[in-house]
């Protein structure tokens, strides 16, 4: 029987420059999603604890004191511990950094970037994890190119226009699952998706769960994904 995790780290501590003036005066997580009142980081936190999650750790950097506030003062679904990195660890140092706060180590644990807004079974992402005796699992996405395609035949005749069509690619989604023994595999310093994933995808014991077919998946980059994410929310409310 495998253990469902209960415990989970955000990375919250990006500036998100593309996404100014939104982010002049707090961080890309703090971000509200039009129409709902309630920041990105609001979302996740809500999705986390109806998935099982009771303790989050949130990694803060750029302008940390912004989010911890709202933190604070939020009725929020869980118990939130909040670190900082005093200097730029990189995205491995940070989770490995964030990752010692977590209340039960010997447990596994899920982990999130804090800039996207997604709907889908968690606990089905650890199965999946726990079936495949993973160290590490991301969750796959298959984004809509931004741009329309075009379609032809062998002789260069346009056939067919598909606008925005899905990418023939998976991407990484920015959720993982990750055994209890991941931890002391990530770099103090660094960057893990150059280090530690390419290591264990040579070694067998990284796992790709793709999002199952209608799962919402979009990141929060740019104004415009602001903007389809408040269409998205409204069009699923009717």
């Amino acid at each position: 029987m495998h253990t469902t995790p209960t415990q989970a780290v955000v990375l919250a501590g990006g500036q998100g420059t593309r996404l100014r003036p939104y982010t002049d005066d707090r961080p890309k997580p703090m971000v509200e999603i039009p129409g709902t009142g309630t920041p990105i980081i609001g979302h996740q936190l809500s999705w986390l604890a109806a998935e099982g999650v009771t303790d989050a750790v949130v990694s803060c950097g750029h302008l940390a004191e912004v989010l911890q506030e709202w933190l604070s003062t939020a009725d929020l679904p869980l118990k939130v511990t909040t670190v900082v990195e005093t200097e730029p660890l990189g995205r491995g140092g940070g989770l490995k950094y964030a990752a010692g706060r977590l209340p039960a180590p010997d447990q596994p644990w899920y982990a999130t970037n804090g800039d996207i807004w997604t709907r889908f079974s968690l606990r089905e992402m650890a199965a999946f994890h726990a079936e495949r005796d993973a160290l590490a699992t991301l969750a796959l996405a298959r984004p809509r190119i931004p741009w329309g395609a075009v379609e032809t035949d062998t002789f260069g005749n346009i056939t067919d226009f598909i606008e925005a069509p899905p990418s023939p690619f998976l991407i990484n989604a920015g959720v993982y699952v990750f055994a209890a023994a991941f931890t002391e595999l990530l770099p103090d310093l660094g960057d893990h998706e150059r280090t530690t994933f390419p290591r264990l995808a040579r070694e067998r014991r990284l796992a790709g769960f793709p999002l199952p077919h209608g799962a919402y998946w979009r990141a929060i980059d740019t104004a415009k994904d602001l903007t389809e994410a408040a269409k998205e929310l409204a069009a699923q409310k009717s």
